[in-house]
């Protein structure tokens, strides 16, 4: 398997992880707007054949990265991206409390989206 190329698929909510012309795996997400524009990562799904690649952690880090590039914070609800922020301080700058409530809310709103 070569490196995973990383897509956005900003309009599915879905950042993929694409080696050899197949989704390996895809961090689950949505913008919020306020009150700050924040990427908030739901789930992260690798597939089982895929498990232990390191294939979670190049996701999680392609969100931070792609977050810095738009000047929005990301606001993780997903385990494994919080996780992974608390292990990559350097990387992953916390969101507020504010943004981070309004993103709890956000999905308690939207019960069927993920």
């Amino acid at each position: 398997m070569s490196d995973p190329e990383m897509r956005d698929d900003r309009a599915a909510g879905r950042l993929e992880a694409v080696a050899d012309g197949e989704v390996v795996g895809r961090i689950e997400y949505f913008v919020l707007d306020s009150p700050e524009r924040a990427l908030v990562p739901v789930h992260t799904i690798v597939e089982p054949a895929h498990e232990g690649k390191g294939i979670a952690g190049s996701l999680a880090r392609e969100l931070y990265a792609l977050a810095g590039r738009e000047h929005s914070a990301v606001a993780p609800l997903c385990p494994y991206v919080a996780k992974w922020a608390e292990r990559h301080p350097d990387e992953a700058p916390p969101a507020g409390e504010d943004v981070l409530t309004a993103a709890k809310e956000w999905l308690r709103a939207h019960p069927g989206r993920f």
